[in-house]
């Protein structure tokens, strides 16, 4: 992989391997909900394990203020992680100082740690060189595997990486090719299918994508805001009336670049927002004034299915109605299903990632169906919007 060191890159038998994982899971009465994360993680410390290396797992959990608090433990996860890597793992009190060297002390080759919750210490989210210093004297060797973390300039995820010889790790190695392989050299042409509320949080990402992508497809309450700027009648439905020029702004870079904006051509409006509500198709042009339009219409899965056909590679970041609610999920399953099933015919490259992508996409049955998808939230959207993200950058030093 160009400018990254991966796990092939090192021997690690009797090493101590620092991993910056994230262990920042959804818990209920200090019960993991969802492992998503821990599993994906898990074939990085299973390898290192098996190399005879001491693996050490830092991670930060929750936002606590400034110190130890039970509620922001990391204990609370480690079962999880000795379930998905399949052996007992340790636990250390701290993630420095005495107490993380001698628990540290007291594991042998091929056994995996947790260490405390890093955020106990105010430097971490501070970027302080001395915490850093301090991780450091834990290892010899540091693997960042917590893309999800990567846009954080935070001591164990920048700071740490400078002070010793460092690597990716198999989940950080799979989202950096992939992510490669859909923005930065992609097979043409390029689809972006971009959803969500507001245009107002993805004016950098959508600014950056019509740049580099050749259509763009829009969905969800920002796709009203475009279709308000373009002069249509939205009725009642969620728009950024104060975004309107913004929407014309990009809709003009997009005109420039040569890339073509797809807009809804109908949609499922309703009176009131809730599951079963009683709903109509019409025409993007034809919301009445008191309703709200809640998903696209089938004219509109039709139109962005058939021009997706023509695509070789995809990239997918928000829903495109109110999928959390029935019947307005439709749209998103109709044409995320479309994308799934070019992606297993081997006809387009598709990556997905970001805020309530993965839980619209598990929705519609099709998250193991694309090619990559992401549970990295805020890194993935700033990789979308072409910036630099501090972990990364620090890997390639």
């Amino acid at each position: 992989m160009s400018g990254f060191k991966t796990l092939d890159d090192f021997e690690f038998d009797g090493k101590t391997v620092l991993v910056r994982a994230d262990l920042n899971v959804p818990t209920k009465d200090g019960v993991v909900t969802d492992t998503t994360r821990i599993d994906r993680l898990a074939p990085t410390l299973t390898e290192l394990s098996q190399a005879g290396a001491k693996v050490v797992v830092l991670s930060h959990f929750g936002r606590p203020k400034g110190g130890p608090d039970p509620k922001y433990s990391l204990g609370q996860v480690v079962d999880s992680v000795s379930k998905a890597v399949g052996q007992k793992v340790a636990f250390a009190p701290d993630c420095v100082g005495p107490e993380a060297k001698e628990a540290l002390a007291k594991i042998h080759a091929g056994a995996i740690i947790v260490m405390e919750n890093l955020r106990f210490h105010p430097e971490e989210e501070k970027n302080d060189a001395g915490f850093a210093a301090q991780l450091a004297e834990l290892g010899d060797i540091y693997v960042n595997d917590a893309f999800s973390a990567a846009h954080r300039a935070h001591a164990s995820t920048e700071a740490l990486a400078r002070l010793l010889p460092h690597a990716a790790g198999r989940l950080m190695e799979a989202e950096l090719k992939a992510l490669t392989l859909a923005l930065e050299n992609p097979e043409r042409p390029v689809a972006a299918v971009v959803g969500g509320a507001k245009i107002s949080t993805k004016l950098d990402l959508l600014g950056n994508l019509v740049r580099r992508v050749n259509m763009l497809a829009l969905g969800g309450g920002m796709a009203n805001t475009f279709l308000y700027a373009r002069g249509t009648s939205v009725g009642a439905s969620l728009c950024e009336k104060d975004m309107a020029e913004k929407a014309r702004e990009i809709m003009a870079i997009a005109d420039e670049a040569g890339c073509e904006i797809l807009l809804p051509r109908d949609a499922i409006v309703a009176k009131e927002f809730k599951a079963g509500a009683a709903s109509e198709v019409v025409a993007v042009d034809q919301v009445p004034a008191d309703s709200m339009i809640l998903d696209v219409g089938p004219a509109t899965v039709e139109y962005v299915t058939l021009k997706l056909q023509g695509c070789r590679t995809v990239v997918w970041n928000g829903p495109l109605g109110a999928f959390e609610t029935k019947p307005f999920d439709a749209g998103t399953n109709a044409v995320a299903g479309s994308v799934a099933a070019l992606t297993k015919a081997g006809r387009v490259l598709s990556v997905a990632g970001g805020g309530d992508t993965v839980a619209a996409l598990a929705a519609a049955g099709v998250e193991d169906s694309f090619t990559y998808v992401s549970a990295a939230g805020g890194a993935f959207l700033e990789w979308l919007e072409g910036k630099d993200l501090p972990g990364v950058a620090a890997l390639k030093s």
